[in-house]
């Protein structure tokens, strides 16, 4: 399905604003007309040094070294890294399909297939950052399956970027929120953009917040909490409070919008 056709689509937009949100904030109408669900989960980094063929990347050139490490690295990855890669994924559809809990449908070469939840579908980098998810060669992504969304939740997405015009997002967050008797969370799904070299859930920070009222501060601790894992670079740093700050403020939105 085409990018474009995936925004308007009104039951999208009824059932998941998430998704429908991140397509948009994702890029120009021209280029969502040519742009499709499966080469957005599949594309490639936009690391400077993967796209310099000058310098050393193990994406490109396995064993070479990661440039990035001593190089730029302001817009790249903060946690789920490796000595070998510190690479971010570009995608904003992919960040809300995680808080979905999406299922990507793959048909084999022999005509096989097979499903592979959202979360399992990119790999971490790990000492082989040149492969990049659990598809095989000659693997045909044929669709995604979003699950019914909760009963009653809240959804949006919202991406932190440079400039107000189409970039890569600093920081994205998509949240579902279902809120509860006396203002308690019921249920809520956190997944960040921008920090990971895939769709990064909060999981950590969700146990923590469902069943209670939280403050802002609340918020933010839950998801340094869900990040205590995060090596971040010294000019990349400053993502992890940038997330902390956007999950509460979104968070607050979503209860405050709560009928």
């Amino acid at each position: 399905m085409r990018n474009y056709r995936l925004a308007r689509d009104e039951g999208i937009c009824r059932r998941y604003p998430a998704v429908a949100r991140a397509v948009l904030a994702g890029a120009s109408g021209q280029i969502r007309t040519q742009a499709t669900v499966a080469g957005n989960l599949l594309q490639r980094t936009r690391c400077p040094y993967f796209q310099n063929t000058t310098t050393p990347c193990n994406k490109r050139e396995p064993g070479s070294g990661c440039a990035a490490v001593a190089g730029v690295h302001r817009d790249l990855a903060v946690i789920g890294t490796s000595d070998a890669c510190v690479a971010s994924h570009p995608s904003d559809l992919a960040v809300p399909l995680a808080a979905y809990d999406a299922v990507v449908e793959v048909r084999r070469p022999d005509g096989a297939e097979w499903t592979v939840p959202i979360h399992d579908l990119h790999r971490l980098p790990g000492d082989t950052p040149w492969i990049e998810t659990v598809l095989e060669p000659g693997d045909l992504v044929t669709g995604v399956r979003l699950p019914p969304p909760p009963a009653g939740a809240l959804a949006t997405y919202r991406k932190v970027r440079d400039r107000w015009s189409y970039a890569f997002a600093v920081v994205s967050l998509a949240a579902v929120l279902r809120v509860g008797a006396g203002g308690r969370i019921d249920e809520i799904r956190l997944a960040l953009g921008g920090v990971a070299p895939k769709p990064w859930r909060l999981w950590a920070a969700e146990r923590l917040l469902v069943g209670t009222r939280p403050s802002d501060d609340d918020v933010r601790a839950a998801t340094m909490t869900a990040l205590a894992d995060a090596r971040p670079l010294p000019d990349n740093a400053f993502k992890l409070d940038l997330a902390a700050d956007l999950v509460a403020a979104v968070v607050r939105d979503l209860r405050g919008a709560q009928p």
